[in-house]
């Protein structure tokens, strides 16, 4: 049998912003290659700040990170493509100015790709992101990311502010057009919505990995995703 790959290996990662709390507390996982991943847990958990350690935004952590063969640096941020939950693009800049920016800042940019995304979303491309809606602006950042080819995509809640009716549209988009035999983990809330979606999930709990496991392990036990969530949370949805 073939030796599994991993997409992402983590080992004794630890995280805090101040002298208290540990936002991360030594936390080891490993998640195979080419895997929809389910990032879960209750608000303050870590599922953010994990993100952004992953995507190399973050550097001052202690531990050991290694993004498809490789420490976080140039090579990983390269074939990597992180969404963000707040807006990062410049107010001033228009769409065609932010997928020019990318398609020279990204080898695997797909302009065709991006412009096509601008009719689908009915967007301008010359509107300015600061006279847009939050709607509008989290089209864009999304038409952005989902035009690379990426060997991992890091999205992070991408349908927490997205209107439920346009929910499926946004979440068909993100699954339809992200490449083939990429790692893709998604965090969110959305626990009963999407368990069809993921076919492994990760969930963090109290800055630790309480579950790491293929979803068919999951539906093995009998039940639903949203119900072992529920058991290895208990009662804490929010994490101050």
């Amino acid at each position: 049998m073939a030796e599994m790959e991993y997409a992402i290996k983590v080992r004794n990662l630890k995280k805090s912003y101040t002298k208290g709390r540990l936002i991360l507390d030594d936390v080891s996982f490993d998640i195979p290659a080419g895997k929809i991943v389910g990032l879960l847990g209750p608000n303050g958990c870590g599922k953010t700040t994990l993100l952004k350690i992953l995507s190399g935004c973050i550097h001052d952590y202690s531990g050991k990170i290694i993004i498809n063969g490789n420490v976080p640096g140039v090579v990983t941020k390269a074939t990597t493509a992180f969404l963000p939950d707040t807006t990062y693009l410049s107010e001033y800049f228009r769409t065609i100015d932010a997928i020019d920016y990318f398609n020279d800042f990204f080898y695997d940019f797909d302009k065709v790709k991006a412009l096509e995304f601008v009719s689908r979303f009915n967007l301008d491309p010359k509107q300015k992101i600061k006279t847009m809606s939050k709607g509008m602006q989290e089209k864009v950042q999304l038409l952005l990311i989902m035009s690379r080819a990426a060997r991992l995509y890091l999205l992070d809640e991408p349908l927490g502010g997205v209107d439920p009716a346009a929910r499926e549209s946004i979440l068909n988009v993100i699954m339809e057009n992200y490449a083939e035999k990429s790692t893709l983990m998604l965090s969110t809330h959305m626990v009963n919505d999407l368990e069809s979606t993921f076919n492994h999930v990760l969930i963090l709990g109290h800055g630790k990995v309480l579950v790491n496991t293929a979803i068919d392990n999951v539906r093995s036990s009998g039940k639903s995703l949203e119900q072992v969530f529920k058991e290895v949370i208990g009662n804490d949805w929010e994490v101050d």
